[in-house]
């Protein structure tokens, strides 16, 4: 059970055994916590104390009184805000002013008890701060793990980017000190190479484009009934280039017609993904088969390949932002890294299933299951 030290600042001995009696047995839940809070008091007479025993205890809450022998307690509070404790201050006083009120607010005290209180009115109010301090540090973890996100994403964002660059930069060095030799096509080599850096980059940003608006929300979505049969027939059109370079055969088996409510676009990216990985990870004289299924619940996407397939381990992460499997095989593969993670979070967006199963040097099957529904959101 978590437990809270609370710091008592208060120079009558009746009020400090009076607060230690009813937080001994007293413990603060909430429905979204697995345990309830419970509280360990410190006791302090003065402001100086106080102040010592914040610096080497660092207590998770003070109750302040504000008349104390020597510095008051709102100066005690002044110091706190001043030094950069970040502990939220309740202070309990016999006389709570309108000047007191706004000064103590102003220095971060987060309410005020007035003495007497009953049991009760301490209870409520520990509650209250309680779940303020609770809610407060949750949100300090929340900023420090999406600082650490973000920290992550530009590591391997400016990694990604940075070898591609420095290629480029090495290929116009040589081209600008002559370095492959004084005619033209000494060089196509090295402008190939170039162009294939920079197209490189480019997929990578325009995958990057895609991830953001995905996972922001912002990407506008036009859902529509659309006919997936000529969508992939042409797709498989775009990549058939690819394929020949390598004599890779596309095979593909559709129906007349497929219509599914869904953004073109999404479809094209998801599609278009998985084909060009079947051509790009297959073996030279591999084969591709592509399958389009209507079913009574469901549509079904089928890609196969007879290529380099991957290992369990590389199976269990290929779905994840930045995975790109490398080993002897995958090493002149370019690649953003991006493409299977966006076509996981589209086909989520669907409430649909992406499978995979692969087997070393046998290949691997893609399987995406879309349930039929009136309108997809």
């Amino acid at each position: 059970m978590p437990q809270l030290k609370v710091l008592v600042v208060d120079d009558e001995p009746g009020i400090l055994s009076g607060i230690r009696i009813i937080l001994n047995d007293y413990s603060v839940g909430y429905p979204f916590l697995d345990e309830d809070f419970t509280f360990e008091t410190i006791e302090s007479e003065n402001a100086e104390d106080a102040l010592r025993i914040i610096e080497n205890s660092k207590p998770d809450l003070i109750l302040l009184d504000n008349k104390l022998p020597g510095m008051d307690g709102i100066d005690l509070l002044e110091l706190i805000s001043d030094w950069g404790f970040e502990i939220p201050v309740m202070m309990i006083t016999s006389f709570a002013s309108l000047d007191l009120a706004v000064k103590a607010t102003k220095n971060g005290a987060y309410n005020f008890v007035t003495k007497p209180f009953t049991p009760q009115e301490l209870k409520a109010a520990m509650e209250s701060i309680t779940k303020h301090l609770f809610l407060r540090r949750m949100t300090q973890k929340l900023n420090q793990e999406e600082k650490q996100v973000r920290f992550q994403f530009l590591s391997v964002l400016s990694h990604e980017l940075k070898a591609p660059l420095n290629a480029v930069e090495e290929f116009q060095q040589l081209i600008l000190h002559r370095q492959a030799g004084d005619k033209l096509k000494d060089y196509d080599i090295i402008v190939n190479r170039s162009i294939d850096r920079i197209k490189a980059m480019r997929l990578l940003i325009n995958d990057l484009l895609d991830l953001t608006k995905i996972e922001s929300g912002s990407k506008s979505r036009k859902i529509e009934p659309v006919d997936l049969v000529p969508i992939a027939q042409q797709l498989i059109e775009n990549n058939r280039t690819l394929a020949e370079n390598s004599k890779i055969h596309i095979y593909a088996n559709f129906p007349k017609e497929l219509i599914y409510r869904a953004d073109i676009r999404e479809m094209e990216i998801v599609i278009n993904n998985l084909i060009s990985n079947a051509i790009k990870y297959n073996k030279e004289k591999g084969s591709v088969y592509i399958e389009l299924q209507d079913l009574d619940q469901e549509i079904r996407l089928i890609i196969e390949d007879t290529g380099i397939g991957m290992t369990e381990e590389e199976a269990a992460k290929v779905f994840r932002d930045f995975i790109r499997i490398k080993n002897v095989k995958t090493r002149n593969i370019s690649g953003s890294g991006l493409g299977l993670s966006i076509c996981k979070k589209i086909v989520n967006l669907y409430g649909g299933q992406i499978q995979l199963q692969t087997e070393v040097d046998k290949g691997s099957k893609f399987i995406i299951q879309l349930p039929k529904k009136e309108t997809n959101k």
